[in-house]
């Protein structure tokens, strides 16, 4: 480890930019001024609603985007309730509207908005894909977000700067989801916490704006804080390309920029990779599972959306056809990319070879519809592959690149790209890919003037439940074990996605029968069955994956108080703290393997305890026996999970946010 010279990199540099009060130490809590916005609806409805309970008025960031991307089926009536409602809540609060259909919105973000040297706070975990752009863009949680809105500072902690240094450039048929899958590869799904990523190095100049977004957003399975790039002539070029050239700002690292780590990967050396199923991180090459029979094959997502994402897969599939077990599927990331993709000729190539074509958004990645059949194999240029993810329960999800997706959907087989380009005798493709976009901004609704938007009334169907009540933490919480979890347990498997769910993000009382059920189908019967508060028990990295605050609110709903783990991802602990539920982590890791489901404990005087950083202890009143505790919270977070929560602690100290 160094310790940081007087040389910025470009992720202290944004952070000085946006800092509020003097410099604060690793791991203090950070307060940062937020200049932009980012919902998404199966988040953005609960946004709006934290809003109209702070009292806001009128937005006051720059720039403040409502993207409909997740929820898009409409099966029933469910969604459209939705998408009506976050339409008129953003007239009403000054909020920029983009219709379903428009786009996923990270690219679309990054097309439309994007300003490097700006802060971004998005209610989704892959927010920090604009750190392509060199923007200062963190995933949090929804009513973070509406803080952000309202004009409040954002609190991280300090993270370490991490210093990754590129040289060489990529091998044919390898692309940057290959450099992001060797970072997890090498690091895990943890390896990133309390961590910025820095990408620095020769080996950037081989890299487009759009490349890297495949790499920033993809940071977010690490588990870092965020990623970032910096603002270079690459980034000029998109933002020309967008025909958004005044909105460049150079944002370079010193020459001799200081890192907290230091790490490098010669991009030369990359060869296609491939995670298996079931965890972003168990990667291996491509070349040690060829041969694996695939179903289903999917491109698109906010993990690789790109024009050139999805034309190197034409190029590819061009002369072939689609092997007759095997459904390649297509996902365009935005409207204005689809223009592009036809513009070129590229969707032609695609559908002659047999290719689905589907509407821009999520859609897959999100278990919104494309669930595989059960025990088949799916690959996927999606960013995660969680357990049931995809809406199947027993899914098989492979996450690589595009070169690997067309190579296997080809062949009908798990297939290294350089391996079929060799078959085939096919040269890496020269992409004809428009120096200008077809800039498409129709879809969006832009806000209403401040005396029109007073006068607009959210419209809200019947879907659209109100929050739940949050009571302040009682002095000592009494409660059996309902739930004792492993190691890496992802938000999906505490309120998960899916067509089923997915609609009821707004009705929180009929999505808390979700709860848990991936991991323990009765644990919403128990839950109402116990009287008083209940406490859960989990392994390492609690909380991985979305930054969904319905893994936080629907445990709270049916009694969750205290949650104890070895260790908890970042987005989920801090949404634990916003919605009044102690997040806790084992003095020592072996005492998880003596607590038991069902198992009665008490956590006595936590009034005083959490004003201190001693060790808590928590007695088993089954076993007759103690263990220790700790609490990682800061002063305002202590003040919050003993108010109940976030908006109880804030009416504690004014009635709102004006």
């Amino acid at each position: 480890m160094q310790a940081r010279m007087e040389g910025r990199g470009v992720a202290q540099k944004l952070i000085d930019r946006h800092r509020i009060g003097e410099p604060v130490p690793e791991g203090a809590e950070l307060a940062l001024r937020i200049d932009q916005t980012l919902t998404q609806d199966a988040t953005g409805t609960l946004v709006m609603q934290e809003l109209e309970a702070l009292g806001l008025d009128r937005a006051r960031t720059e720039r403040s985007v409502q993207y409909v991307d997740h929820n898009l089926l409409q099966s029933d009536e469910k969604n459209a309730e939705d998408h009506e409602y976050l339409r008129t809540a953003c007239q009403r609060y000054g909020i920029w509207f983009s219709r379903p259909g428009n786009g996923v919105s990270h690219p679309t973000h990054m097309q439309r908005f994007g300003v490097p040297a700006k802060s971004l706070a998005g209610s989704d975990s892959h927010t920090p894909a604009a750190g392509a752009l060199g923007m200062l863009a963190i995933g949090v949680g929804g009513l973070e977000v509406a803080l952000a809105i309202a004009g409040q500072p954002l609190y991280v902690r300090m993270p370490q700067i991490w210093g990754v240094r590129l040289t060489g450039s990529l091998p044919p048929w390898c692309s940057a989801k290959d450099v992001i899958l060797e970072m997890l590869r090498r690091h895990g799904v943890s390896g990133g916490r309390n961590r910025i990523i820095e990408y620095h190095g020769p080996g950037l100049d081989t890299l487009t704006a759009m490349d890297r977004h495949v790499i920033a957003n993809m940071g977010a399975e690490l588990g870092a804080t965020t990623t970032v790039f910096p603002a270079d002539e690459q980034v000029r070029a998109f933002l020309e390309s967008e025909q958004r050239a005044e909105d460049f700002v150079p944002l370079l690292a010193d020459e001799h920029a200081r890192y907290d780590l230091t790490e490098e990967i010669d991009l030369s050396s990359i060869e296609p990779l491939i995670a298996k199923p079931s965890a972003p991180d168990k990667v291996v090459p491509v070349r040690e599972v060829s041969g694996t029979p695939v179903h289903q094959v999917v491109v698109g997502s906010s993990a690789n959306p790109g024009l050139r994402d999805l034309s190197v897969v034409a190029a590819m599939v061009r002369g072939h056809r689609v092997a007759d077990t095997t459904s390649l599927d297509i996902n365009p990331a935005s409207r204005e990319i689809l223009t592009d993709l036809t513009r070129t000729g590229a969707t032609v190539e695609l559908i002659r070879a047999g290719a689905r074509l589907h509407q821009t958004g999520c859609l897959g990645c999100i278990g919104m519809g494309q669930a595989p059949a059960p025990g088949q194999q799916s690959l996927r240029t999606f960013p995660r592959n969680f357990p049931g993810r995809s809406g199947t329960p027993d899914d098989s999800v492979w996450l690589c690149s595009p070169e690997t997706a067309a190579a296997s959907a080809v062949t009908g087989t798990i297939t290294d790209p350089t391996a079929f380009a060799r078959r085939h005798g096919l040269a890496p493709p020269e992409l004809t890919v428009p120096q200008r976009t077809e800039v498409t901004g129709s879809a969006f609704v832009a806000p209403l003037p401040v005396e029109q938007a007073r006068a607009v009334e959210p419209v809200k169907g019947p879907n659209i439940s109100a929050l739940p009540d949050l009571s302040a933490l009682p002095d000592t919480v009494t409660g059996p074990v309902l739930l004792r979890a492993g190691d890496n347990v992802s938000t999906d498997e505490i309120s998960p996605a899916g067509a089923k769910a997915l609609p009821l993000r707004s009705n929180i009382p009929e999505l808390a029968e979700f709860t848990f059920t991936r991991l323990d189908p009765d644990y919403p019967a128990r839950a109402a069955r116990t009287e008083g508060e209940h406490i859960v028990v989990a392994g390492a990295n609690y909380g991985q994956g979305s930054s969904r605050e319905h893994a936080a609110i629907t445990p709270r709903y049916l009694g969750l108080r205290v949650v104890i783990a070895i260790s908890f991802a970042r987005i989920h602990w801090q949404n634990l703290v916003n919605f009044g539920i102690l997040p806790l982590e084992f003095d020592q890791e072996r005492d998880l393997e003596r607590v038991e489901v069902g198992d009665q404990l008490r956590i006595s005087g936590l009034h005083t305890v959490l004003q201190g950083d001693e060790t808590i202890v928590v007695q088993d009143m089954t076993k007759q026996e103690e263990f220790g505790v700790r609490h990682r919270l800061s002063p305002r977070q202590v003040h919050t999970v003993l108010a109940g929560g976030l908006i109880p602690a804030l009416a504690e100290d004014k009635p709102a946010v004006g």
